[in-house]
């Protein structure tokens, strides 16, 4: 069982800074992408920014310059910076991993609860 957990989500004001974390625990192998993906009320759901093992980093459009990914692979953590935050990033952020359980097992997509991101005066 892999379970990831957020936390760091809050109310902001416009230009203000959040920093999320995400944690991973149980039968963790290995961890090949982590990454964040957010939801605002009648959106579909869409990437943040994801990290590999290997630290590439892709980031949305939208928050390129203003959103920083990192991770602590000893830890099963990953990180979201986001700084100058507007209105528009309003939304729960989802946690997301692609995992292995076991050497040469298969990866797995496995997503946190959300935490909710409010950006607002």
């Amino acid at each position: 069982q892999v379970q990831l957990v957020e936390s760091g989500g809050g109310l902001v004001q416009p230009g203000g800074s959040l920093r999320l974390s995400c944690a991973g625990s149980g039968s963790i192998f290995n961890i090949y992408v982590m990454g964040w993906y957010r939801q605002a009320p009648g959106n579909q759901r869409e990437l943040v920014a994801t990290i590999t093992m290997d630290n590439k980093l892709n980031f949305a459009d939208s928050v390129k310059g203003r959103f920083t990914i990192s991770r602590d692979n000893a830890k099963n953590t990953v990180f979201l910076q986001m700084n100058s935050l507007k209105p528009e990033d309003t939304a729960v952020y989802y946690c997301n991993a692609v995992i292995s359980t076991r050497a040469m097992g298969p990866p797995s997509q496995y997503w946190g609860r959300g935490t909710q991101v409010t950006v607002s005066s």
